[in-house]
């Protein structure tokens, strides 16, 4: 099922996820753990994140050089797959630019219609590790806006080269949005721009960066409403709970943190009560959120479900999803 379907079918704010793969070398169970933690409060879809190659080059005894990709977290359609086996849930693999041309982009979406997947998620993507600017391949793209457009073509039956009676795909696409602006925008209202040409190249709902203010979500909403953008907006919440947090965060999704939320954690006595802090928050979030009659919170959880439960929990509790 689309998971506009699922959106256009609630009787009640949704719940969803977001799953990072485990690095290479580990296992599947961690998600297994969260996901049996926080299937109770029914997630409608999980979201599973794709991270770009890094390139090594190693030079060989005989003097030749060797290109050397490599990834730290592998296995995103993989870890799909065994997800929706395993728990019946609706599956979005994340599908970045960076590292592909648009013929391996077409045949990874083949592949991808041919595994039974409805949903994508599109997203240009970070640059490649140890790299401070994002470059396209030769044959790829720079902006989501273009991998949103191919997919759209697919979805018509439109491939790179002209197929007779070629079956169209059906996919539904969601987009990324940023409250606080894309940290390469020159602006909100420019980044607002932007999102609105991926909905018009063919994007059928949207997920937030993480938020952590509902009133600059509402604001967010408020100006892609003005810009002509009218499908789904989901906001993304991600539960802060250790002072360490407070450095990562910021800087690796480059997002601001509240005055208030940062004094929480930083006050808080010990990791307990820091943690119980940082939950406190979020829940409060949550309620504001839901006031805006937001369809669906989206909660990232880096592959840890023990915080999100506690949220959910309290909201379960007030009866509100």
């Amino acid at each position: 099922m689309h998971v506009t379907e699922h959106l256009n079918k609630r009787t009640k704010p949704l719940v969803s996820l977001e799953i990072t793969p485990p690095e290479k070398g580990h296992s599947i169970q961690g998600i297994y753990d969260t996901l049996d933690l926080l299937s109770p409060y029914a997630p409608s879809f999980v979201n599973v994140t794709y991270h770009q190659q890094s390139i090594v080059y190693e030079e060989q005894p005989d003097g030749a050089i060797r290109k050397v990709p490599t990834r730290k977290k592998p296995g995103t359609v993989g870890i799909c797959a065994a997800i929706a086996n395993k728990y019946r849930i609706e599956t979005v693999p994340h599908l970045i630019c960076g590292g592909f041309g648009r013929y391996e982009t077409e045949d990874a979406l083949i592949d991808l219609q041919y595994l039974g997947f409805a949903n994508l998620f599109v997203i240009r993507g970070d640059p490649p590790p140890g790299h401070s600017e994002y470059r396209p391949e030769p044959d790829g793209y720079r902006y989501a806006s273009e991998l949103v457009r191919q997919i759209a073509a697919l979805n018509r039956g439109e491939y790179l080269e002209k197929l007779d009676d070629a079956i169209p795909t059906n996919f539904c696409v969601g987009v990324g949005g940023y409250p606080e602006k894309h940290y390469e925008a020159p602006n909100l209202a420019e980044d607002i721009k932007n999102l609105r040409h991926k909905v018009d190249q063919g994007a059928s709902y949207i997920i937030s960066q993480m938020v952590f203010s509902a009133a600059a979500f509402g604001t967010f909403v408020t100006m892609a409403r003005d810009a002509g953008i009218t499908v789904p907006i989901i906001p993304g919440v991600k539960v802060i709970t250790s002072e360490r947090q407070l450095t990562a965060i910021p800087r690796d999704f480059h997002v601001n943190l509240p005055d208030e939320l940062v004094s929480l954690i930083r006050d808080a006595k010990d990791h307990i009560q820091a943690r119980a802090a940082g939950v406190g928050f979020a829940v409060k979030l949550c309620l504001d959120l839901l006031e805006q009659h937001v369809p669906c919170l989206h909660f990232y959880t880096m592959g840890r479900g023990g915080s999100v439960a506690e949220v959910l929990g309290a909201l379960k509790g007030k009866a509100l999803i």
